[in-house]
C-alpha cells in the first residue's frame, strides 16, 4: 500500500555516522532513507546579549538545504540576500526542540550552535535535523564533561522527532516525499526520550482528521521516536 513497500508502522532505514567533521566539537551524518543531513555542533564560551550575566547556557540552530538536495537546483539563499520563510521557521523549530532537552543551568554561560545542512531531501528533513542535531549536541557536551568544564550532565534526556500522517486513509509512520506530497494529514512529533512531548505540528491537507486518527498517529510517533532514541544512545555512548 505504501510506495516504498514498508509496513504502516515501519520506519525508513536510519543510520547515524558520528565524528564526520574533524573541526566541529560534535558532528554526525544522519540518514533517514534518502534524506541525508549533516549536523555539526560548535561550542563558544559566550552567549547572546539577552542571556549574558544570567549564568544560563544557550543552544541555537541554523538550517539550510544545499542547491542539489532536491530534484532541481535551488538557488542558494545567500545569493538571494536573505533566508526564506520556510528556512527561518525550521531552524527556529530545531533550536526550540533542542533547548527543551537542555539543563541550561548545568550547561553554564556558554553557547552551542547546531548547524543542520540538508545534503539530500526525500521528506522529513526537519525531523532528521532535530534527531541528528541532538547527537551532535550530545557529542559536544561529552567533550565538555570529559574536560571537567561542566559539573553535571546538561542533557538529561535525548530529543528526537518523527513524521506521521494519514496516507491513502491509513495512519503511517515516517513519511517519505511521495507520501508527504499526497498525505491527507501530516504531522511532526518532537519528543524527549522519556516520552514527554516537546512540540506537535499537525495539519490537514484538504481533509480533516478524527480524534481516533490523532491517537493512532501519536502511537506511531511513540514507536518511531523510541527507535530513534535507542539509536542516538547507541552511537553517542560508543
Amino acid at each position: 500500500m505504501r510506495p516504498s513497500g514498508r509496513r504502516l508502522d515501519e520506519m525508513r532505514a536510519v543510520s547515524i555516522e558520528t565524528n564526520v567533521s574533524k573541526h566541529a566539537e560534535g558532528s554526525c551524518l544522519i540518514r533517514m532513507g534518502d534524506t541525508h543531513v549533516l549536523c555539526t555542533a560548535t561550542l563558544e564560551e559566550r552567549v547572546p546579549p539577552f542571556v549574558k550575566g544570567t549564568g544560563l547556557g544557550w543552544v541555537t540552530a541554523e538550517y539550510g538545504m544545499l542547491p542539489r538536495s532536491t530534484t532541481s537546483r535551488m538557488r542558494r539563499e545567500a545569493s538571494a540576500g536573505k533566508q526564506g520563510g520556510r528556512t527561518v521557521e525550521i531552524q527556529r523549530l530545531i533550536g526550540r526542540a533542542l533547548r527543551a532537552g537542555v539543563d541550561r543551568v548545568a550547561l553554564g554561560e556558554r553557547q552551542i550552535t547546531v548547524d543542520c545542512d540538508v545534503i539530500q531531501a526525500d521528506g522529513g528533513t526537519r525531523c532528521a535535523s532535530i534527531t541528528g542535531g541532538w547527537v551532535a549536541l550530545r557529542l559536544a557536551v561529552n567533550k565538555l564533561m570529559k574536560a571537567g568544564d561542566v559539573l553535571s550532565d546538561p542533557l538529561p534526556s535525548p530529543v528526537a522527532a518523527v513524521s506521521c500522517g494519514i496516507y491513502a486513509g491509513q495512519a503511517v509512520l515516517d513519511l517519505d516525499y511521495p507520501e508527504d506530497s499526497q498525505a491527507g494529514v501530516d504531522g511532526n512529533f518532537i519528543m524527549l526520550g522519556t516520552g514527554d512531548l516537546i512540540e506537535v505540528q499537525m495539519s490537514a491537507e484538504g481533509k480533516t482528521f478524527s480524534r481516533d486518527q490523532m491517537d493512532a498517529l501519536m502511537g506511531l510517533a511513540d514507536k518511531g521516536v523510541g527507535e530513534l532514541v535507542a539509536l542516538q544512545t547507541e552511537v553517542t555512548s560508543a
